[in-house]
């Protein structure tokens, strides 16, 4: 073998690398919506207390998406944005704040930390949202997070969050979906039915190239009847679940409405909300 051949052989394929920026990018235009987030949380809490929620603390908050959109909506709105780890609330601060008002900005307030911490500030509204509190996987662990929630809001309060089930959700199933930029894999690879863990991974495929395992989720499933459950147990009540209205077509339509009673799907994606109890 000639040495131009032994170089050209032992040469090692490059590896395309997803960097930050085009990853969260990719996560919110994927999976995100806060515009329809903030539609349910002002309407349902409107509702309840006659009067418009001002104050949002957003748990998990990641790149504290749903916080930005929150402080535009007026002069009197304020959100803090809860996460342990910097590099989404990072990501959030370089694209998300560069395009708020000074006001905006004081108004919104990026706190690195623990959501089972002391929060001493009272809010309207907290929200766990993406499925993010799924990480409690023991009861006990779950019961102390909503607790710390019920501390967290005041008498005129609301607790909020979203969850995912149906047929689909319990199986080893990977999902595609196309965006204009990539396409977005949503890949159940375990579920273990005796304890309710589950291993779920988010994968991206930009032109030729899939990147595996963007994201890796390790949860336990928790179904609404012992979320509901373990909501009370917290001190938490009048609590409603709420369902996706039929597109007609085997989809939503992105209109929720509460509700006691639903048909099963394949996949559905809905609210619980819990008010404060004094």
């Amino acid at each position: 073998m000639t040495e131009f051949k032994r170089r050209k052989a032992g040469k090692k394929k490059v590896i395309p690398k997803l960097s930050i920026e085009d990853k969260y990018r990719m996560y919110e235009e994927s999976v995100q919506n806060p515009e329809g987030d903030l539609e349910i949380i002002n309407r349902e809490y409107f509702k309840i207390f006659k009067k418009k929620p001002l104050l949002l603390r957003e748990d998990f908050s990641g790149t504290s998406l749903l916080s930005h959109h929150w402080v535009k909506q007026g002069e009197e709105y304020k959100a803090f944005a809860v996460d342990l780890d910097p590099v989404p609330l990072d990501y959030g601060i370089r694209n998300h704040s560069s395009g708020l008002s000074h006001s905006e900005k004081q108004r919104l307030k990026i706190i690195q930390g623990n959501v089972l911490d002391p929060f001493l500030n009272k809010v309207d509204v907290v929200v766990a949202f993406n499925f993010s509190y799924f990480i409690f996987k023991k009861r006990e662990d779950l019961l102390n997070y909503f607790k710390a929630v019920k501390k967290s809001i005041g008498d005129n309060g609301v607790f909020i969050i979203d969850l995912f089930g149906g047929t689909e959700a319990f199986q080893e199933f990977e999902e595609k979906t196309k965006f204009k930029k990539h396409i977005y894999h949503w890949d159940c690879k375990n579920f273990n039915p005796i304890t309710g863990e589950c291993l779920y991974y988010i994968h991206f495929k930009v032109g030729n190239h899939k990147f595996e395992k963007v994201f890796t989720y390790d949860w336990r499933m928790w179904g609404i009847p012992e979320l509901c459950e373990i909501m009370k147990d917290a001190g938490l009540g009048v609590v409603t679940t709420f369902w996706e209205g039929d597109d007609g077509i085997g989809g939503g339509n992105g209109e929720f409405y509460a509700t006691k009673d639903a048909e099963n799907c394949q996949s559905w994606v809905t609210y619980i909300l819990a008010r404060n109890t004094p």
